[in-house]
């Protein structure tokens, strides 16, 4: 019992610096570190909405289109068109392409809070085009032995 209530107490001055510097680091509210788990790679594209995406490799990485298109695809978005980009970037840039920002921001948080820019082109017949930079990784997938 003794070491039940020690072992209690060593977890609690554990996790209660933990929450508090969290709060404080939020300006005092902690809806701050839920909106950062909310931008994690695993947000997903609204049900009955078609948003269109053009994703394009902005990097020497073989082959990092595909493996972006097939993480936004797994998340519901509707990737029309992929492949390589001239221009060359450091890290993944989302457009938003038909003023929906709300759109271009669910992709750029699906795509792990990738910076997002205005960039209206009606000639593409996309949503969003997403600039795959050579520092975005693909979420690891479950390990199932």
């Amino acid at each position: 019992m003794k070491l039940r209530r020690i072992g209690l107490f060593a977890l609690l001055l554990v996790f209660l610096p933990a929450g508090i510097y969290a709060t404080v680091a939020h300006g005092g509210d902690a809806s701050g570190a839920l909106r950062e788990i909310a931008a994690a790679p695993d947000a997903r594209a609204p049900e009955g909405v078609r948003i269109r995406v053009e994703v394009l490799n902005a990097s020497s990485v073989r082959g990092l289109a595909r493996r972006a298109t097939f993480h936004l695809r797994d998340r519901g978005f509707d990737v029309v068109e992929s492949g390589n980009s001239v221009q060359k970037h450091d890290s993944t840039i989302v457009l938003d392409r038909s003023h929906n920002p709300e759109w271009a921001r669910l992709v750029a948080n699906a795509m792990g809070g990738a910076p997002v820019a205005e960039a209206p082109d009606s000639t593409l017949y996309v949503d969003v085009t997403v600039l795959v930079g050579p520092s975005w990784r693909p979420p690891a997938k479950p390990f199932y032995p």
